[in-house]
């Protein structure tokens, strides 16, 4: 069978767009208006019986082939829980109007065909079918009901089509946060390795007299190290786009926990002036090591973008039942536009990218760890002036 077009079957409005359609279809093959009718009305009559039982059935109308002849040609597909018989009125109708009325199955839906054969004087071709489709296709609608169906149509098929993309989308960024997890778990055991061997090298090389030999070791123990960080940025990264970034919470004494943490993490940054100022106390419920992870991210960039022997300064408030700890450097400060990126994975300024190492990665994984513990992470600051980042939890 040939198509030209099809009507969806979804209620009685559709019944009159199928007549119009019949009919239509046979005036363009030049039929006699008596046999436009007599084909319509078939069409209808058999619409009519799907109509009533379901509101998912669909005319097609178009031409078949038997021979050398051709056939003017509707079929009408419901599904096959739908029960249609020959006794049914609109098909007894149907069967007195037309010769040719069948009824088979087709991959799990029921068909009705109907048929009536066209003069020899008609000249069909593929030409002249595509023509017809085109006709059909690009024509006014007949009623404003076709025209509210054909834009209800379209948005479907849009959005169908923007499923498709986020689906692929949602496949593609599964398939590169395992490969990137699997990629990290390959890395982290040879560089834990390269790490430990380092690390023991230095302490020999601290009993020889050759500073050269010393200063190389303790430049290789510090990349490994930095390449230690990455790769566990990596990991947590993969985690937090899979949902599967775990956390052991526990309750502690805000200004223990920071006071400890802060003389552990504070080797980090070596060459600075750390000053804390802690406030007011409070139980808190938190991660410690992904709160410590938090601190090291942030001063860790306080201290990179912020000249040797400047001051450091960390600080904590109690404010509408949330502790507020700040740490402000006097750094390089940012751009306002860059304050509105600064939190989104892999962002970094153009204007740092050749100047400093880093992926990208830490503030994003700082951020989803503070919002995953119920507070907000906010940044202050002005090119030339240094940064203030602020991040909450809930007392």
């Amino acid at each position: 069978m040939f198509e030209i077009v099809k009507v969806s079957l979804e209620n009685a409005m559709d019944l009159v767009l199928a007549h119009k359609k019949a009919s239509r279809l046979g005036e363009r093959l030049k039929l006699t208006p008596s046999t436009q009718t007599t084909f319509s009305t078939a069409v209808s009559e058999i619409c009519r019986e799907v109509i009533d039982r379901t509101d998912s059935g669909q005319l097609t109308l178009g031409l078949s082939k038997e021979d050398i002849r051709y056939s003017l040609t509707a079929r009408i597909k419901y599904d096959h829980s739908v029960t249609i018989i020959p006794s049914d009125p609109g098909f007894q109708n149907a069967r007195r109007l037309l010769p040719i009325v069948n009824q088979f199955q087709e991959n799990n839906c029921d068909i009705i065909e109907l048929k009536i054969g066209l003069p020899r004087s008609i000249i069909i071709s593929p030409e002249k079918v595509k023509r017809l489709a085109d006709l059909f296709d690009t024509e006014a609608p007949y009623t404003a009901y076709e025209a509210l169906k054909k834009k209800n149509m379209q948005l479907h098929e849009r959005a169908a089509e923007r499923e498709e993309v986020l689906e692929q989308f949602k496949q593609d960024n599964e398939q590169k946060n395992e490969f990137i997890s699997l990629a990290s778990h390959e890395l982290k055991t040879p560089v834990t390795i390269i790490k430990a061997y380092a690390q023991m090298a230095l302490q020999e090389a601290k009993t020889l007299s050759n500073p050269k030999i010393l200063n190389f070791i303790t430049r290789i123990e510090a990349q490994s190290v930095k390449l230690t960080s990455l790769i566990q940025q990596l990991l947590d990264v993969s985690k937090i786009e899979s949902g599967k970034l775990d956390y052991r919470m526990e309750q502690v004494d805000l200004n223990s926990y920071l006071s400890d943490t802060i003389g552990m993490v504070k080797h980090i940054i070596p060459e600075h002036q750390l000053e804390v100022s802690l406030g007011k106390s409070s139980q808190v419920r938190l991660d410690k090591l992904r709160i410590e992870q938090v601190l090291s991210n942030i001063l860790g960039n306080a201290a990179k973008y912020s000249p040797a022997d400047s001051k450091i300064k960390l600080n904590s408030t109690t404010e509408n039942s949330h502790i507020i700890v700040s740490i402000k450097d006097q750094g390089i400060g940012m751009a306002k536009e860059d304050l509105l990126k600064i939190f989104e994975k892999f962002h970094r300024n153009e204007g740092v990218v050749n100047k400093f190492s880093g992926l990208g990665m830490g503030l994003y994984i700082s951020s989803r760890i503070i919002r995953e513990h119920g507070g907000d992470i906010w940044v202050e600051s002005k090119e030339g002036e240094g940064s203030v980042f602020h991040f909450s939890l809930p007392v």
